[in-house]
């Protein structure tokens, strides 16, 4: 199959049938690497990251490299937290090998928008997949591009795939809006089956949780959450704003002092 950052093949490997990924080159892309995504990604030295900030040739190198292992990143580190995805096995020249999902006759599973279901069906593959993004975040990762075309439905439920996008819920400021995003779609589809999740808003509460510092991956979720209203305190918007404006003329000042290469 050829998705939007890659081609997906299924292979042998010995005695087991897995799934390789080989990612596209950028000029073949439809997704696009947007600034939101690569907010604060981390690179090996500040000559990797001067030259992605020029757009060089080895710049850009470096970006699509970030790209790619971003994803390998996120496997290995979802895996271990118990999130369903693919099992990762290896990365190599562009190429990630991972767990072939299966649905219930060994064939590759089919993706959600390619499915239709009961309003149980829906009630429960929705319920599944909130636990899901509540573990990613619960990891510190946000998927940033989730919805029923990246999400496999095996045998034993939905697998969340497709995570090049993925970003540092602490580390990017996009993180919240993403989630949220992320969440709203899947109520999206999964509300055309079971029309009264369309009335919920479980993305404002796990956020609200993740920020408080209280949500788990047990954590009992309602989709009833109201954001709480009151007088905004303008005093510490302002020093928020400040500390802000100090932190960015450091930054300017250490980059200003740096030797040029």
């Amino acid at each position: 199959m050829s998705g939007k950052e890659a081609m997906v093949y299924v292979v042998r490997c010995g005695d087991e049938t897995r799934c390789a990924k080989i990612y596209k080159e950028a000029s073949k892309r439809s997704f696009r690497q947007a600034v939101d995504y690569t907010e604060n990604r981390r690179v090996r030295n500040s000559r990797e990251t001067r030259a992605m900030a020029k757009g060089t040739r080895f710049g850009r190198e470096v970006t699509e490299a970030a790209w790619q292992s971003a994803e390998v990143d996120a496997l290995y580190r979802l895996a271990a937290a118990g999130v369903r995805v693919p099992v990762p096995h290896n990365f190599c020249d562009g190429v990630l090998l991972m767990e072939l999902v299966t649905d219930a006759d060994g064939d590759a599973a089919p993706r959600l928008n390619d499915v239709a279901f009961t309003p149980e069906q829906a009630r429960l593959h929705h319920a599944t997949l909130l636990k899901e993004v509540n573990r990613m975040l619960c990891a510190g990762i946000v998927h940033g591009d989730l919805s029923e075309f990246n999400v496999l439905l095996a045998a034993d439920g939905p697998v969340i795939i497709d995570l090049p996008q993925a970003v540092d819920a602490a580390g990017n400021n996009h993180a919240k809006r993403m989630l949220l995003r992320d969440v709203n779609n899947l109520r999206g589809f999964f509300g055309q089956f079971a029309t009264e999740l369309l009335g919920t808003n479980y993305g404002e509460e796990i956020w609200a949780l993740y920020a408080s510092g209280g949500l788990r991956p047990e954590s009992v979720l309602t989709g009833a959450y109201v954001r709480a209203s009151g007088a905004v305190d303008l005093g510490y918007v302002m020093r928020e704003i400040d500390d802000a404006r100090a932190e960015e003329a450091a930054r300017r000042l250490r980059l200003s002092s740096r030797p040029r290469a």
